[in-house]
């Protein structure tokens, strides 16, 4: 089963999820990974045993497309269990920030369309219980099935491969108001890790939310405020970082908004996530996205904010 390679219209507030399952001890548990991030599903490689195995769930490696070795991962050792089935496993080959990762599972299902309204954040004890491993909760064909957080367990996975920052100094933020950021994400460390970045030598002042809709209700709340008194929007927030894949809205739907928006769209926004490819960039460039960046580029978004919100002011003769 190869990828599909749909590419659904941007701004609609849709994905497409591959449904995939672990036969656990008494029990199918029901998993599943966005599509765009998936390249195919095949059967079960030879493996070779890899020296200092980063992690125990790692099974070995294979070889695979152009000369390159690829992990092979159970990822029900990940999950904390183990699988229990009769008939032969698939592998889920994924790729993602650069990077290729294979996924032996017990079995796959087919591929859904839903919305993002019927995504459900996960609670803290089924984060707590997952490890942190799962993004968000959806019902299909009557069965609750786990969005995986897969930038996670690669992260994981692969430690020198995890989103990190360079800690820069910026002289010429120092002594000046700082910018009003709005970032969305509903990854706890990239929110941590972004918040720490984005405030170095005050160069941002950040609010920070978990979903697209939080994220839309706080910039209307905005936009209603400034017309109250008669301000400019750029009182109140005057750039936004958003990630794509989040509970009730995303971020491409989320931009199409505030670019649709007569007062919201003067505000620059930067597409942040591990989707944005060559072959995905059109689509944030289609819902008005000023500039895009892949994960885990942090320094480079938030550099290039800071610069497209500069280039703002001096295009209109003011100053902050």
């Amino acid at each position: 089963m190869s990828q599909t390679n749909i590419l659904l219209e941007s701004g609609t507030n849709e994905l497409e999820v591959v449904e995939f399952y672990l036969d656990e001890p008494e029990y199918r548990g029901h998993y599943g990974i966005n599509v765009a991030k998936v390249v195919e599903i095949i059967r079960p490689q030879p493996v070779t045993t890899m020296p200092q195995m980063p992690h125990p769930c790692v099974m070995g490696a294979f070889p695979y497309r152009d000369g390159r070795v690829v992990p092979l991962v159970d990822l029900a050792k990940y999950l904390g269990t183990e699988t229990h089935s009769e008939h032969e496993p698939k592998v889920v080959i994924t790729e993602f920030n650069k990077v290729i990762t294979a996924f032996q599972v017990s079995g796959v299902n087919r591929i859904y369309r839903l919305s993002w309204t019927d995504v459900e954040a996960p609670g803290s004890f089924l984060m707590a219980s997952s490890r942190h491993s799962i993004t968000g909760v959806v019902r299909l064909d009557g069965r609750v099935v786990f969005l995986l957080d897969m930038e996670s367990i690669v992260d994981d996975l692969h430690p020198g491969l995890a989103v990190a920052m360079q800690v820069e100094g910026h002289a010429d933020t120092v002594d000046v108001r700082p910018l009003r950021i709005l970032h969305a994400d509903d990854s706890t460390s990239i929110r941590r890790l972004m918040g720490k970045l984005l405030t170095i030598n005050n160069r941002f002042d950040v609010v920070q939310t978990t979903d697209g809709q939080q994220a839309w209700d706080l910039l209307t709340n905005y936009k209603k405020q400034a017309e109250d008194e008669q301000r400019p929007i750029t009182d109140f927030v005057e750039g936004a970082i958003l990630d794509i894949e989040m509970p009730r809205m995303d971020g491409l739907t989320l931009c199409k908004h505030i670019k649709d928006d007569n007062v919201l769209r003067v505000i620059p926004v930067a597409i942040f996530s591990s989707l944005i490819t060559d072959t995905l960039r059109h689509k944030g460039q289609s819902v008005g996205a000023d500039t895009q960046f892949a994960k885990p580029d942090l320094q480079s978004v938030s550099d290039r904010m800071f610069e497209l919100i500069e280039e703002k002011y001096k295009a209109e003769g003011r100053t902050r």
